[in-house]
């Protein structure tokens, strides 16, 4: 059976990030994608001009329907918005989907700069929705709002993983794309598995919107096409990476990635 993900995330009507890039990035990924819609923006490159929020309620019909029927082995998470949307998801991801592993990306914060969570549900994002995280995928900024520090260096990322891992969270994988330098660390981080560093040549593009929602999506594929952790984040990066690389340079913004290119070559 093909490996099954929902996406739980708000739609970008620019097709960048959000609910079009998960969906892109599973189906390039030979998973198949369903989803649940939190929120509706429109926005383009250069930013996210308004939003209309799903009442919670249809959140959780969307959810319960897609697993009742096509099911999921994995589900990913991104704009959630509101306190409400997000104490939905986790409710209606127990009740339905209990032993499903759940990416988090924890999305606060828009490229261009634009609140995409409530002040208020910030809090909810800490206490209801990282407990029940089977891999989180924060930026340096969404770990420092979580965990209410600033992050400087890698040892302080190292010890920023191990602390999202304390506040529950069964793995951390923490993006250091927001640190200075010509390399590129992020730091993955379990009890179980342990600490993984991965390193890269930073990638010098206006193309990066939606990476965050593209990683997390990749990493959910792997987990549903069963790779272990350490396997499906080596391949989200890798995946992202080359849709950096080959990014179609549309917009007058931060662009968006190529989600298409050819993935014949990923284990």
């Amino acid at each position: 059976m093909v490996a099954r993900v929902l996406l739980i995330a708000g739609s970008d009507s620019g097709g960048g990030a959000g609910i079009q890039a998960d969906l892109k990035t599973v189906t390039a990924l030979s998973a198949y994608a369903s989803t649940a819609i939190t929120a509706l923006t429109a926005q383009n490159t250069l930013g996210v001009q308004s939003i209309v929020a799903i009442d919670p309620s249809f959140v959780a019909e969307q959810m319960r329907v897609v697993l009742e029927d096509i099911g999921a082995d994995a589900l990913k998470t991104g704009m959630l918005h509101s306190r409400a949307v997000v104490e939905t998801v986790v409710y209606t991801a127990q009740k339905y989907a209990p032993n499903v592993p759940l990416v988090v990306d924890p999305v606060m914060i828009a490229k261009g700069g634009a609140a995409l969570l409530e002040t208020d549900a910030v809090s909810a994002v800490r206490d209801v929705l990282v407990p029940n995280a089977s891999v989180l995928t924060p930026n340096l900024p969404e770990a420092e709002a979580l965990l209410d520090r600033r992050i400087h260096t890698v040892d302080d990322m190292r010890a920023a993983a191990r602390a999202l891992v304390e506040m529950g969270a069964d793995a951390v994988l923490l993006k250091g794309g927001h640190l200075e330098g010509e390399r590129v660390v992020d730091v993955l981080f379990s009890e179980e598995e342990g600490e993984r560093i991965f390193e890269g040549a930073r990638i010098h593009t206006r193309s990066t919107h939606g990476t965050g929602c593209t990683l997390a999506s990749a990493v959910a594929a792997g987990l549903a096409s069963k790779l272990t952790l350490v396997e499906a984040v080596d391949r989200a990066r890798r995946y992202v990476i080359e849709a950096l690389k080959q990014a179609p340079g549309l917009g007058k913004g931060h662009g968006p990635l190529q989600h298409g290119h050819t993935v014949t070559w990923f284990a």
